[in-house]
């Protein structure tokens, strides 16, 4: 059975047999009713979409135009999955074919060449893909530390894949492509990480040498009152650190609370970790860069050692 096309997307070869005509679909284009996606596929509604919903509808169009059977993969797959991605490419369709064929990238598909096990390969909405493991580790390959944290972070995160699953796999792979790079990203991922800020956050303190001891740390009272988590903590240091991104306040938000009843919240949080002893320092998605977040992060960790001796 075919797979059946996302809700906006609207495919010629099943608008031609319901009694469209090209001349039809074309005035629906020139109106802006309909905004092709590639040849034969149009979206409707397409300014409702986001890059990921967009790159949703691409797959399904892509795949029902491919002529030689092909399994999604890599950024198109983790789409599928729901997987967090930052900093990745989604004007192209992804996909892995075996032995013997040949790596092809054209205007709208990128086709690599690989050994995929039968174990590696499920399916979602009815599409060959590649399953989760094998996605994440494939983008761990491909990509840079920050985005590949990123993807393995929300994998874990959101019980796709198992650590255990994560470190098993890039032990056989010794002489593939980016089969050490994928094991240094497989290292720093951790699940606990709540963001793609928080993620992001981690591989720079990282590389700059000064990585948390913990993540999610609870933060309690002599009582043993509970005040609040925090992102990140140096605990040697008495010093926990917070990623501000916008969304944070919105997930904070109860029915009904005003946005900026939240940040008072948040503010009255971070005095009660200051009142029993805890230093805290912030950033921004603007700050996630070595020249700000480095030393922000170092006076921080200074003032605490100070405090602690």
């Amino acid at each position: 059975m075919d797979p059946v096309p996302p809700a906006h997307l609207l495919l010629r070869r099943d608008a031609l047999p319901a009694g469209w005509s090209d001349e039809e679909l074309a005035a629906r284009l020139r109106r802006g009713e309909l905004t092709r996606l590639r040849p034969g596929a149009y979206l409707v509604n397409a300014a409702s979409l986001d890059a990921v919903r967009r790159h949703r509808n691409l797959v399904a169009a892509t795949v029902a135009a491919l002529r030689r059977p092909a399994v999604v993969s890599h950024q198109s797959a983790a789409v599928l999955w729901g997987m967090p991605l930052w900093g990745v490419a989604l004007g192209r369709v992804h996909v892995t074919r075996r032995p013997p064929a040949s790596n092809e990238v054209g205007r709208y598909r990128c086709c690599h060449v690989a050994r995929l096990r039968e174990d590696e390969v499920t399916t979602v909405d009815g599409v060959p893909v590649t399953t989760p493991v094998r996605t994440a580790l494939d983008l761990a390959r491909a990509l840079p530390a920050e985005p590949a944290v990123v993807v393995l972070d929300g994998a874990l995160r959101l019980g796709l894949v198992r650590r255990s699953d994560l470190e098993a796999e890039p032990a056989g792979l010794t002489g593939i492509p980016g089969a050490r790079r994928a094991a240094r990203a497989v290292a720093l991922a951790d699940g606990r990480s709540e963001s793609m800020g928080e993620s992001r956050s981690r591989v720079l303190l990282h590389r700059l040498g000064m990585p948390p001891s913990t993540l999610q740390l609870p933060i309690r009272t002599d009582d043993g009152r509970l005040l609040g988590r925090a992102d990140l903590a140096w605990e040697d240091a008495q010093v926990l650190g917070e990623f501000d991104g916008r969304v944070k306040y919105g997930r904070l938000l109860r029915p009904g609370q005003d946005p900026g009843d939240a940040v008072f919240e948040e503010k009255r949080r971070e005095d009660a970790f200051r009142d029993e002893g805890w230093g805290v320092v912030r950033w921004t998605w603007a700050d996630l860069t070595p020249e700000v977040l480095g030393p922000r992060v170092r006076r921080a960790l200074e003032r605490g050692r100070r405090r602690s001796s």
